[in-house]
C-alpha cells in the first residue's frame, strides 16, 4: 500500500518527508519516494513503505490529512497499487 500526500511546500527534501511522516507514524519505514508535480501549484508524493502492519498506512493517512504543514494543507490518502 503507498501513501499520497498532496499540497507538499515546493522544495521541500524527500528526507524532510520522511521525517514528518515518522513522526507520526514510528512503526513505518518509507522505501521509496516518488514526486509528482503537476503544474507545480500543489506538489505531491507517493510513498512506498516496507513490511506495514495491518492498517497502519491508512491510519496515517487519517492522521495527517488536512494537517497543516509548512504553511499548507496536506491532502491525504491510501493508494492500492
Amino acid at each position: 500500500m503507498k501513501l499520497w500526500i498532496g499540497n507538499i511546500a515546493p522544495d521541500t527534501p524527500d528526507e524532510e518527508i520522511r521525517e514528518f511522516v515518522k513522526k507520526y507514524a514510528p512503526d513505518l519505514e518509507c522505501t521509496k519516494i516518488q514526486r509528482v508535480d503537476g503544474d507545480g501549484s500543489r506538489p505531491a508524493a507517493v510513498l512506498e513503505f516496507a513490511d506495514t502492519p495491518y492498517g497502519s498506512v491508512e491510519k496515517i493517512s487519517l492522521r495527517l490529512h488536512g494537517m497543516h504543514w509548512k504553511g499548507r494543507e496536506l491532502f491525504v490518502q491510501t493508494v492500492v497499487r
